[in-house]
């Protein structure tokens, strides 16, 4: 009998992404497993310390680190070009302040893809990681919003966020033949995601890239139908959901301490909530 191949689908979302890290972390604590974990931006950030099973290190650092203007914010913006600044978001913080464990990471046998948007194409692009000293760049790029940061060059390759092109890339991972997987939403149920309100910035700032304008356009209607084929998935019980089960107020770029451990705690309970449920269901 073919083996089942499971999975865990991290939607992004800036600042909501603490959410997620709530949820790894207690399946983690749990000794949840899986074969591959495909993250989006913030997705990729809390999923990469899932693999190398660095429990509660995400909300550690956010707390140390949210008030720092290079972590995220419109200073770092004007001054460097970035909403987080390169040098100290993937380099000062993973090598020096909270260490990310390589080593454990190379050694697991979850594999871990990372979702990016081809500027020039405009569309996803799914990247095997194995090595993040390597190819930090790729959970960079996932995580480069448009507008508010430039574009990342890795291999003569140009690329922006991954939820531009692909925001839940469920679809993606079934099609690798992961038949079992897990979606970590970050926005509540009854969410639908409206037109892009800054197209026209877009549009002049991106004009040399028409493939891309056309992804940014349509964006909320890819979503939409995304979340769609979700909904179908899960009454049909062929994946499990998580997402937030009440709505909190969180900005993208939120310094609140309280709002933030509120989210990341939110995402603990939602998870303990569906624990029985993801077990039978891997």
């Amino acid at each position: 009998m073919k083996k089942d191949k499971t999975a865990l689908v991290l939607e992004g979302g800036a600042m909501r992404g603490i959410y997620t890290a709530g949820v790894l972390d207690v399946l983690l604590e749990n000794n949840i497993e899986v074969d591959a974990v495909i993250g989006v931006s913030a997705g990729a950030i809390h999923g990469c310390s899932y693999v190398s099973k660095q429990i509660k290190r995400s909300i550690k650092y956010y707390k140390a680190c949210r008030n720092d203007y290079r972590f995220l914010s419109f200073k770092s913006f004007f001054k460097t070009g970035n909403i987080v600044d390169t040098e100290f978001g993937y380099h000062e913080v993973p090598d020096k302040l909270f260490p990310f464990d390589h080593d454990a990471f190379k050694k697991s046998k979850t594999k871990f893809y990372v979702t990016v948007t081809n500027v020039e194409t405009g569309k996803a692009e799914y990247i095997l990681c194995t090595d993040l000293k390597k190819e930090i760049d790729y959970i960079r790029a996932s995580a480069s919003m448009q507008v508010v940061s430039q574009i990342v060059d890795i291999d003569g390759k140009k690329y922006l966020d991954g939820g531009i092109a692909d925001s839940i890339p469920i679809e993606k991972m079934q099609e690798l033949g992961y038949n079992k997987c897990i979606v970590v939403q970050t926005r509540p149920e009854g969410y639908k995601k409206g037109k892009d309100k800054i197209y026209m910035i877009e549009k002049r700032l991106y004009k040399n890239y028409p493939e891309l304008l056309n992804s940014m356009k349509n964006r909320h209607i890819n979503y939409n139908k995304t979340l769609a084929t979700i909904d179908d998935m899960e009454k049909n019980k062929k994946i499990v959901r998580i997402r937030p089960s009440q709505k909190i107020k969180i900005g993208r770029l939120e310094k609140n301490m309280k709002t933030i451990v509120k989210m990341y705690e939110l995402g603990r309970k939602d998870a303990k909530d569906k624990l029985k449920e993801i077990k039978k269901f891997i």
